[in-house]
């Protein structure tokens, strides 16, 4: 029989596998001409064709039928095409067995239940048919003894629908010999199982809804033929018999199954019951883990679990979860108030600060817990400054005072930060003066000093973990990402608003601290009050200054670190300004310190003198003086952000008013030494020059001090100081940037010079009124008278003794300075000059011989004291008018003489000179030398 169309071929089909009664779509090329054309279907050898629906000649839709073969092809035949092929095959897939009570989509054949049954125990009831493996596993049998088996598993059973069900002991009974993969297998199906289960009538819909839409298709076709023919409430219709039938069937099922429905309905109650209790555990075991934890310090788990609580229960409307979730509210309520003790709990790490700040963010506790932390941390380092100070005062309750630590000047005690003060080098004598303290000393810190570094190490223990604590909060890290967030804005208007209240609460630590180290160590006048705090007692005392700069290094300190916080430097200007006042205080505190020192050089004036006529006063005072500055220099250099010292007119005052202080006292110093009585002063030799003569013996003899060689002694000592040692300290004053200088300088030249000239006029009254108030009387004496007189012979005794006292002088003062001696003998020569002349004017008349004596003893005068009138010593020693009244004296005193009358009397005149000149070459020696160079400007 010849065909008209080519035979058809399937190419496709989907799905491609599937349990029996599973609808599938296949598709191809000539699969016929329509429903008549269509004779045949086969999948897996099994007719489908009464399922078939033919929708073009490319589709046909059908349902697989039972079939003995587990694959195979999908055939297609047509009478148009005859039989035809395919290019796919179709897997047939076993399906599953339905229990009585599980829901299905289609109508399944009990059949196969019903043999099984038959086949197992007729007396078992419908609720005991499970599946025979539930594992999925083939089944093996162990030989183990029944009997071994329920002694090593008592009360236990192998059947997994016991509620005693062993585990252990199915696996022994039935899987002895089961490999470990199978059984890894195993646990994958019972997963798979549960899954199902789980899904419930989801997975049941799922599974049927295409059987669901075919009904529902069914039901309204079946609906609209009655409607088209009128007879859907027709008694003894279709309909209604149908409608009949199902309301039997449904009553029967009911009587049936009524009890097993109704046990059914109680255990999925109870299994309900307690999947709720198992799926939710969580939420009813979260009020007792979060004591547990609470207690255990997890503070993590617990914010991690209340966060998972509260997107899961925060909105519920069930009951019970609400109650549940009251009581974790609660129970975290009380940890935020937990935390909030332990935030604000002092003393405490900057770490634990950080912690129960997040921690507070994260269970969004109200208010601002970081603030509230910043608040309790200034409050709290303000308390530690003043239990300081409490702790400080109770110890000085026990001592002999409040200075009673306090280092007397002379004492050794000094602070550790200040190193022993050597000599120094730039001083040009003094080299051989050794201090009177040793190289090793002792030292006890004051307790105001101690109160200080105390208070001091303390704010700089609190003050960085305060900043750092408001820095955190400042730029958000003290807060999890979470809270950071939800927070970031509000957070950002707290950090506007309480900048400047932070800024307060640092000012109020800066100006505690302050105020405390000024009441410390400020007198009266520059600390609040007057008192020291805690104490009630008024400051008597200051620090000495070495002390002072100890505490001036620790504020620097002090300040230095803060800077490194970056805290703001108008924050700390407090600081600088109690600096500022303490360097001030310490330098006044200094000077005078030096000034008590240099009261007590008097009583260290030794006597010795070296060749240049000098003590060693000068050396020590020029030391003490140059060491003091010495060590100011630290407190006088300025730090950065340091202003100068000298900087307000009031300090420069009291300083320049100090160092005129000092200069005065030592010059007092000199005029009490120079006026000192014999009793109160120090035996000692007074060593000469080995070059010259010793002609005051007596001095190393009696082993004592005349007034005149201690007014000599003093007043070579001035001039060194003018010429040397006031310079010298100016220079150094120069070099630590003191200001008025030049005031220093005038006014402490002013008294030298001062001092100088009234010890100078005091030794001169001393040596040559005695000399001239001889001159009258040797003049005089055995009668002597001018208008009769033998001649001349030669100068007279009350001469030589005038010229042996000048000598005198002359040795006494080359003996201590050889600088003073031009400066003394023009003096002397100066009185006696004048003296004589004086004398000369009252003589009312002369002889020829007195004329000629007057002459011969004026002109040996003259002559032999003309090396200390000459124009070279007297041009440095002595001013103008001194000199024209030396000369003056004499040429008064010639011009009052008769002149002489011949060339005879000349002669004689030349001759008595030459001869005086003669017999005392040796005595008169000492004029004849050449003058030293000049002491006096």
């Amino acid at each position: 029989m010849s065909r008209s169309r080519p035979p058809p071929l399937v190419t496709g089909i989907s799905p491609n596998e599937g349990i029996p009664w599973t609808k599938v779509t296949i598709r191809g090329e000539n699969l016929g001409t329509g429903t008549p054309d269509l004779i045949g279907l086969t999948i897996c050898g099994h007719n489908c064709l009464l399922t078939a629906e033919w929708m073009s000649a490319s589709k046909i839709v059908c349902r697989v039928g039972q079939a003995k073969n587990d694959k195979g092809d999908i055939i297609v035949t047509t009478k148009s095409g005859g039989r035809g092929t395919s290019t796919v095959s179709f897997k047939l897939l076993k399906p599953e067995k339905i229990g009585v009570l599980d829901q299905s989509a289609v109508w399944v054949d009990e059949m196969n239940y019903y043999d099984m049954r038959t086949d197992r125990n007729k007396g078992i009831p419908p609720l005991s048919l499970r599946p025979a493996n539930p594992l999925g596993i083939e089944i093996e049998k162990g030989q183990f003894p029944q009997k071994d088996l329920e002694v090593l598993f008592p009360g236990m059973s192998a059947d997994f629908t016991s509620e005693n069900l062993s585990a252990a002991w199915y696996l022994i009974e039935n899987h002895s010999n089961t490999s470990f993969e199978q059984l890894k297998m195993a646990v994958a199906h019972l997963k798979r199982q549960a899954n199902k289960k789980s899904e419930g009538s989801l997975a049941y819909v799922k599974g049927g809804l295409s059987t669901f839409f075919e009904a529902q298709d069914a039901l309204s076709a079946i609906h609209q033929k009655l409607e088209a023919d009128g007879t859907e409430k027709v008694e003894g219709s279709m309909t209604q018999k149908l409608e009949n039938v199902l309301n039997r069937a449904s009553n029967t099922a009911d009587t049936l199954f009524q009890e097993v429905l109704g046990r059914k309905d109680k255990a999925d109650s109870t299994r309900n019951a307690l999947t709720v209790l198992q799926r939710f555990k969580f939420l009813f075991n979260l009020p007792l883990n979060i004591e547990r934890n609470i207690q255990k310090g997890d503070y993590d788990v617990v914010i991690n679990d209340y966060e998972k609580a509260k997107s899961l229960f925060g909105k519920t409307e069930v009951q019970v979860f609400k109650k549940y979730y009251a009581e974790v509210e609660t129970r975290i309520e009380a940890l935020r108030e937990l935390l909030l003790d332990k935030l604000l709990e002092t003393p405490s790490t900057l770490h634990d600060q950080k912690r129960y700040i997040r921690y507070l963010s994260d269970l969004r506790a109200p208010g601002d817990p970081a603030w509230q932390c910043i608040g309790a941390q200034h409050r709290w380092i303000l308390q530690l400054m003043h239990d300081c100070r409490e702790g400080c005062a109770r110890d000085l309750t026990g001592t002999s005072g409040l200075h009673s630590a306090v280092s007397d000047p002379d004492s050794d005690a000094r602070p550790p930060a200040l190193g022993h003060l050597g000599h120094t080098a730039s001083l040009k004598r003094g080299s051989g003066f050794q201090s009177g303290r040793g190289d090793a000393w002792r030292y006890k810190t004051p307790q105001r000093v101690a109160f200080v570094e105390k208070l001091t190490k303390l704010v700089l223990s609190q003050l960085p973990n305060f900043w750092k604590l408001w820095i955190s909060y400042v730029n958000g890290s003290l807060f999890s990402e979470t809270a950071e967030k939800s927070g970031h804005i509000e957070r950002s208007k707290n950090v506007r608003q309480r900048q400047s209240d932070f800024k307060k609460m640092i000012q109020e630590v800066m100006h505690c601290l302050v105020k405390l180290i000024r009441g410390a160590l400020l007198p009266p006048s520059a600390a609040e009050g007057g008192v020291r705090p805690g104490t009630g007692r008024e400051v008597k005392a200051e620090l000495s200054g070495q002390w002072l700069a100890h505490v001036i290094q620790t504020l620097r300190l002090t300040y230095e670190s803060l800077t490194a916080l970056e805290i703001p430097s108008d924050l700390l200007q407090t600081i600088q300004d109690l600096v500022l006042d303490l360097r001030g205080r310490c330098v006044a505190a200094t000077l005078q310190h030096t000034a008590e020192e240099i009261k007590r050089l008097a009583e260290k004036e030794d006597w010795v003198v070296d060749s240049e006529g000098l003590t060693s006063l000068p050396c020590q005072f020029e030391r003490r003086v140059v060491q003091s500055l010495q060590s100011l220099r630290g407190v006088l250099e300025c730090r950065p952000g340091e202003a100068s010292v000298f900087q307000q007119p009031k300090t420069q005052e009291e300083v320049c008013q100090l160092s005129i202080n000092i200069m005065q006292i030592f010059i007092c110093c000199l005029e009490q030494l120079s006026t000192k009585p014999d009793a109160d002063v120090d035996t000692a030799h007074l060593s000469v020059d080995v070059a010259s003569p010793d002609l005051f013996g007596s001095i190393h003899q009696e082993l004592s001090l005349t007034p005149e060689q201690r007014l000599l002694i003093v007043l070579s000592n001035c001039c060194y100081l003018e010429r040397h040692t006031f310079r010298n300290i100016a220079e150094h004053f120069e070099k630590h940037n003191f200001q008025g200088i030049e005031k220093i300088t005038q006014v402490s030249m002013a008294s030298l010079k001062d001092l100088d000239q009234r010890l100078f006029e005091n030794y001169i009254e001393l040596k040559a009124d005695p000399i001239v108030g001889s001159l009258e009387p040797g003049i005089y004496a055995g009668y002597f008278d001018w208008k009769d007189c033998l001649p001349p012979t030669g100068v007279r005794n009350y001469l030589k003794e005038a010229l042996v006292s000048i000598i005198a002088v002359h040795a006494e003062v080359f003996a201590v300075c050889k600088g003073l001696v031009p400066r003394v003998l023009s003096r002397v020569v100066e009185a006696v000059s004048e003296e004589l002349s004086r004398l000369m004017q009252c003589v009312s008349s002369f002889s020829r011989n007195g004329a000629l004596q007057a002459r011969l003893e004026i002109c040996a005068l003259r002559d032999i004291l003309a090396a200390h009138l000459t124009p070279e010593s007297r041009t440095r020693q002595r001013p103008p008018e001194v000199e024209r009244g030396t000369r003056s004296s004499f040429k008064q005193a010639l011009e009052a003489l008769p002149q002489l009358s011949s060339g005879a009397e000349r002669t004689l005149l030349e001759e008595l000179l030459n001869r005086v000149k003669g017999s005392m070459h040796l005595q008169l020696a000492c004029f004849q030398a050449a003058p030293p160079p000049a002491v006096k400007t």
